[in-house]
């Protein structure tokens, strides 16, 4: 890749989608082609441990036979395949099991200075040093924010917590020698500890006596999915070099937080982002897929994305990377990029950030209508044309029509949900009972139908790239949604017929949330505890 010498991706397989093998075999040969060389599978607790069996149980962790597999299979592509933990923070699911909750500092944090963190994490590397052929080790390190103050802080009282964050990775550092590891890290920690955040929109330095103590081994990793002005990654990318000589960069190809890609948003943001690197001398960039909230977008969708990044890479055209996709992927550039269309509530030519919008309605109580006021301005109904678009693309036969499917089925359940809640409170204010009536045996019916329908694309999609565990939180997730407008739906016609005098919910005034981002499932669905 020109101007690059590692230009790679980095899998999530940790929030709860874990990709299967053939799937990312595939995948691997289309970044082949595409000229990308270094693949990271992003595994906080999904990959087998040796003499730890509560590391991943009933996660779909990959066993070490899989690894290798994968490992020989993106090596005869060309792609360099490592390993990408956590030996700090984003424990979380590990810490659901008593074995590791007697290492849990507080939050998703590793109790530091002890001896049993250190004997899981040499158990890491050992297992993970038979599977790639590899060098190279991410470790992770970043968003520890309260790392030092919970059990640590009973245990030790309050420590210099630049001392402490220093102190552990000195020690997985020897440890990834030990096991002929040369490891990467990402490098907010060091950010907010010095400068109480990161992200800071100027040049910053570091203290030399902070400096001097970072492993000289050690590869700090910027990572970046939000600047939108060049000069920004100038600053941080400056500022990153002043930490260490040895500096990688991470972008974004958003895949994460709900149903549907922001293609268009990553590319926005990586055409700013790659020439900055190449500004500055970085050769190393790579981009994550992230599946924060459940993995529901499936990492396929991020193609336009990439297929995006490596034209910039190399002064490549628009049409001539549209052709290039069209050679490698054997589909239309455009007809991906349709995938984003659920989120784009204002209309296809409008950014909506990262917002995701139609998971937000989708999963937005009819009743509490908690997320009701977050898309003011919007007309529900581009969700009928959306449909139409995307189910004309999924009968045109291709290799990745249950792309297709799943997005078209969640636009035909938008085009009645986006404002059910709205036309339901309307009615119940103004006491049309037979408006209701009508709506509950229509409206609400015809709801079911297309919530099932969308139910079963969206689980073969999900079968069709990923491993099966994991999608028992779907079925919890999506069944609990049918369930709750039946309820709805029940409630309804009781009203109209006099069984009940009144619905609580919706007499209760509907406040201003979030601006259609609500980040997380159980915040979309209730103001209660999950």
């Amino acid at each position: 890749m020109k101007n690059f010498d590692s230009f790679g991706v980095m899998i999530d397989c940790s929030r709860n989608a874990v990709p299967n093998v053939a799937g990312l075999k595939r995948f691997f040969d289309i970044l082949s082609q595409r000229g990308y060389n270094l693949a990271m599978l992003y595994t906080e607790d999904t990959y087998e441990v040796e003499n730890e069996p509560y590391f991943g149980y009933k996660r779909g962790r990959y066993s070490t036979s899989e690894l290798r597999e994968l490992d020989e299979y993106a090596a005869s592509v060309g792609i360099e395949l490592v390993p990408c933990v956590q030996t700090l923070a984003h424990l979380n699911a590990a810490f659901r099991w008593r074995e590791y909750r007697r290492i849990q500092d507080c939050d998703d944090i590793l109790l530091l200075d002890n001896d049993r963190t250190y004997e899981l994490i040499d158990h890491m590397f050992a297992s993970l040093s038979t599977c790639f052929r590899s060098r190279r080790i991410h470790i992770g390190m970043d968003e520890a924010h309260r790392v030092g103050l919970g059990r640590y802080l009973d245990e030790h009282g309050f420590c210099d917590r630049y001392e402490l964050l220093l102190r552990h990775l000195n020690k997985v550092c020897e440890i990834a020698r030990k096991h002929g590891y040369e490891p990467m890290m990402w490098e907010d920690m060091f950010f907010r500890l010095a400068h109480g955040g990161y992200f800071i929109d100027r040049e910053l330095d570091f203290p030399q006596e902070v400096v001097e103590k970072v492993p000289a081994d050690v590869t700090m990793v910027y990572w970046d999915y939000y600047a939108d002005t060049a000069e920004f990654y100038d600053h941080m990318i400056l500022s990153s070099k002043k930490l260490s000589d040895k500096v990688w960069f991470a972008g974004g190809a958003w895949v994460w937080g709900g149903f549907a890609p922001h293609s268009r948003l990553s590319i926005r943001r990586n055409e700013l982002a790659i020439p900055a690197c190449v500004r500055h001398g970085i050769r190393h960039v790579f981009f994550t897929m992230w599946g924060d909230d459940g993995g529901e977008c499936p990492y396929f969708s991020a193609l336009p994305a990439l297929m995006h990044a490596a034209a910039v890479a190399e002064g490549m055209s628009e049409a001539e990377m549209k052709e290039k996709f069209r050679a490698i992927v054997g589909e239309e550039y455009d007809a991906f990029l349709e995938l984003d269309l659920p989120n784009h509530i204002f209309g296809e030519d409008k950014m909506v950030g990262s917002a995701n919008y139609s998971k937000n309605r989708l999963y937005d109580d009819c009743f509490l209508a908690i997320l009701s006021l977050n898309a003011e301005g919007a007309d529900g109904s581009v969700y009928r044309e959306y449909a139409e678009r995307l189910h004309r693309r999924a009968e045109e036969g291709h290799a990745f029509r249950y792309l297709f499917d799943s997005m078209a089925c969640l636009c035909d359940a938008l085009a009645i949900k986006f404002d059910l809640a709205d036309k339901t409170r309307s009615l119940y204010a103004a006491g049309d009972k037979s408006g209701l009536r009508r709506l509950a045996e229509n409206e609400y019916t015809a709801l079911l139908s297309r919530l099932d329908a969308f139910y079963r694309a969206f689980r073969t999609q999900w079968y069709t790239v990923n491993k099966t565990y994991g999608f028992e939180i779907q079925d919890a997730r999506l069944g609990g949604l049918m369930q709750r407008v039946k309820s709805c739906r029940e409630r309804l016609l009781a009203f109209c017929d006099g069984e009940i005098d009144g619905i609580e919910e919706l007499s209760e005034a509907v406040l201003p949330n979030d601006g259609g981002n609500v980040p997380y499932w159980r915040e979309m669905v209730t103001a209660c505890v999950v």
